[in-house]
């Protein structure tokens, strides 16, 4: 039996979704199950390997983003009675790029050898953090790390989802924060609060092509990226003020660190893999 879900997030770029399906089957087949999520498209444009399709008026008209695109992928696997099928899930934008090998065989490696860990992305060549892990072949403990291909451990996500209205609103992430500021920092944050730990490795690399969003925002019907970034942060900002009391991202990491801190002051073992 496959022990990973895999779920991609499309919106009217279905070459693009189908190229990181076919990637994912080739590479990975025999390790995953590949779920894909349409987040509002126009039905010309479904990719076709569809599993669930959003399309309410509020997510044709607005899509879903990350936060709830996720959710609705992931809260449909709970209400289908697959979701304890799995021990982990890889929640992939499809917009990442994958190496030309098995990934997800060696974050599974990684998980068998770190039992801490909840949350694990492959590092980015574009990423600062390359230079904390010193080289290949390297796995340590973060306290921020960037969303675009999480590999998540199930146990971690039974401790924190909301099994009482699973939805594309409330399942893991908070879809409130539509655009998902600072919600990297939330479920980090909800991670090491709870006894568990997240990672980057070096042993597989992944990549975001932002020039899908640069290029073709009107086909994904969004807005253009200067835009979305304008309104990422306006809109993030709000959310952040009304639920922490935060006005500042800085003060949200902060918040993140300090849990990150404390699960070291628990678990000294673990010191090796601190940054």
């Amino acid at each position: 039996m496959k022990k990973v879900a895999t779920l991609i997030l499309n919106r009217n770029l279905p070459k693009v979704t189908d190229k990181l399906y076919d990637h994912i089957n080739k590479y990975d087949g025999k390790f995953t199950d590949i779920f894909v999520i349409e987040a509002g498209s126009d039905k010309e444009n479904l990719s076709s390997n569809t599993t669930w399709y959003a399309d309410w008026p509020e997510a044709k008209r607005d899509g879903l983003r990350y936060a709830r695109g996720m959710n609705y992928g992931l809260s449909m696997l709970f209400k289908e009675n697959k979701f304890l099928k799995y021990d982990a899930f890889f929640l992939l934008t499809n917009d990442t790029e994958l190496e030309d090998k098995s990934t997800i065989e060696v974050l599974l490696e990684i998980f068998n050898k770190h039992k801490r860990l909840g949350i694990l992305s492959p590092c980015s060549h574009k990423w600062g953090e390359k230079l904390l892990l010193k080289g290949l072949n390297q796995t340590k403990y973060f306290w921020f790390i960037h969303n675009n291909s999480y590999f998540l451990r199930r146990d971690f996500i039974e401790t924190i989802i909301n099994k009482d209205k699973p939805d594309h609103i409330n399942f893991l992430f908070d879809g409130n924060n539509f655009r998902g500021y600072c919600s990297e920092s939330e479920l980090i944050a909800k991670a090491y609060a709870n006894d568990w730990a997240a990672g980057i490795t070096s042993k597989v690399w992944s990549g975001e092509n932002e020039s899908y969003l640069l290029d073709k925002a009107n086909e994904i019907k969004t807005e253009n990226y200067k835009e979305n970034l304008k309104l990422y942060v306006e809109e993030g900002k709000k959310w952040m003020l009304n639920k922490y009391g935060y006005n500042s991202k800085w003060s949200m990491n902060l918040y993140t660190k300090s849990f990150y801190d404390a699960f070291f002051q628990f678990h000294p073992e673990f010191s090796k893999y601190k940054i």
